[in-house]
């Protein structure tokens, strides 16, 4: 189901990934299939994590990913790939990051929407 994100927001993620790498969520899942060694992060709110989830993420909400990610992730230097609904939050987050020194991070383009659309495995409650 598209959104009708304002404008605005539009504009501030747009200028955001003019300074974020992104990936696809095939790009992620091949490097997930070959062992790649990353922390895929899910930055969506917690009733959507708790809805489903891309297999293996850490759940770090975008809107306390800031104040508690030098707590879970010390290392500047770990390769963070992060994912929200479509893409858009993840790319403000990462943009964030960057800006308190983490070197790589990526932003999945997509999101869980296109990951659960491609048909690949997502995790739920029990």
């Amino acid at each position: 189901m598209a959104k009708n994100h304002s404008q605005r927001f539009l504009e501030i993620v747009d200028d955001a990934k003019t300074r974020v790498l992104e990936c696809t969520i095939h790009d992620v899942k091949t490097r997930t299939e070959q062992g790649e060694e990353f922390l895929l992060i899910d930055v969506r709110e917690d009733h959507e994590f708790g809805a489903g989830r891309i297999p293996g993420a850490k759940h770090l909400s975008k809107g306390v990913i800031e104040r508690d990610v030098e707590q879970l992730i010390p290392d500047t230097s770990t390769l963070l790939i992060l994912y929200c609904g479509g893409g858009f939050r993840s790319a403000l987050a990462a943009d964030n990051l960057q800006k308190m020194g983490y070197t790589q991070v990526i932003s999945m383009d997509g999101g869980y929407s296109g990951w659960k659309a491609a048909g690949y495995e997502i995790e739920t409650e029990s």
